[in-house]
């Protein structure tokens, strides 16, 4: 039976109100200790922008709780970017996730790129996340205006199709495919987002589409794999839950997927980092003898690829 399509309609009607947020000022930032593509466990500074709704409402995201519905005046962005590093440590790498699209002209203005190129430049890498269809000339114009690593983090998701076309993301893995290759033909690194157990997959048949999906973004030529645990919290996944057409993974299937992530890459394609995000990962296990030392294991495995010897529980 096929999956039935989710509509803007859909996702609004059952969502909670936004978070109150000032435009001057990122919604969070922190320190998150990362496997560097060089090999080495480094610092990287996560500045989360206060920015404009991303214009894709996905089936599964709840980022939209942390944005606002107009554009950022001229110069919030680089006065938010200067917020956040005056209260962070020094670090080699900086993330600016904003979450929607960084190349969307209607949430960051074109018009501040050189200001917030001036901000990053010392940095070894900035990450920034995109959508494939505001994937084009804006990246390597800002690559070129930053002087240092671009790397461009893509949502890919899952490569089933009618799963993807569920989530309301309106793109193909093919979409995915021309924007990743552009930007890899331009010396641009790509990370990219994977969905273990989206809606409409049981527990088996996440972990399968989870791996077909790692491997298709290694043959694509992904530098970075960042597998993310499908969750509730925005009011239409609660819904699908209570139909019976979304349960959240296992911890132990998030064990499973990137155990199976990181053999594969070490075998196919050893500079290919996989990591499991592990934000709020005790929602997912229910055994309180076991559940922390599986997230620490994760951890290790995050910052190590090398996978750890397993959990012993009889839960």
């Amino acid at each position: 039976m096929p999956w039935p399509q989710i509509t803007d309609d859909d996702v609004l009607a059952v969502r909670p109100r936004k978070n109150p947020l000032d435009p001057w000022k990122p919604y969070a930032f922190l320190v998150e200790t990362e496997r560097s593509s060089a090999g080495s466990i480094d610092d990287v500074l996560t500045i989360f922008l206060t920015n404009r709704e991303c214009p894709f409402r996905c089936t599964m995201c709840d980022l939209w709780r942390n944005t606002l519905d107009q554009r950022v005046p001229l110069g919030a962005i680089p006065a938010q970017i200067d917020y956040a590093c005056e209260r962070l440590p020094a670090a080699n790498h900086v993330k600016l996730y904003n979450a929607g699209n960084f190349f969307d002209p209607q949430a960051i203005p074109r018009e501040d790129h050189a200001e917030i190129a001036g901000r990053v430049r010392p940095f070894k890498t900035v990450i920034v996340e995109n959508h494939p269809r505001f994937t084009g000339d804006d990246c390597i114009r800002f690559r070129d205006l930053i002087e240092t690593n671009l790397e461009v983090a893509i949502g890919l998701e899952t490569v089933h199709p009618s799963i993807l076309a569920s989530l309301n993301k309106r793109m193909t893995v093919d979409d995915f495919d021309k924007a990743a290759s552009l930007l890899i033909e331009n010396q641009i690194a790509v990370r990219t987002f994977l969905l273990l157990k989206p809606p409409g997959l049981d527990e088996e048949a996440g972990i399968d589409w989870a791996f077909r999906s790692i491997k298709h973004a290694v043959e694509t030529g992904v530098s970075c794999i960042s597998l993310i645990p499908t969750r509730s919290g925005n009011g239409l996944m609660e819904q699908l839950e209570v139909s019976g057409k979304f349960s959240a993974p296992r911890i132990q299937s998030m064990e499973r997927i990137l155990e199976r992530g990181l053999e594969y890459v070490q075998t196919c394609r050893p500079t290919t980092r996989v990591f499991m995000d592990i934000w709020d990962a005790s929602r997912f296990f229910h055994c309180e003898k076991c559940g922390p030392a599986r997230i620490d294991r994760i951890q290790r495995m995050n910052l190590s690829q090398q996978i750890e010897p397993p959990i012993e529980c009889h839960c």
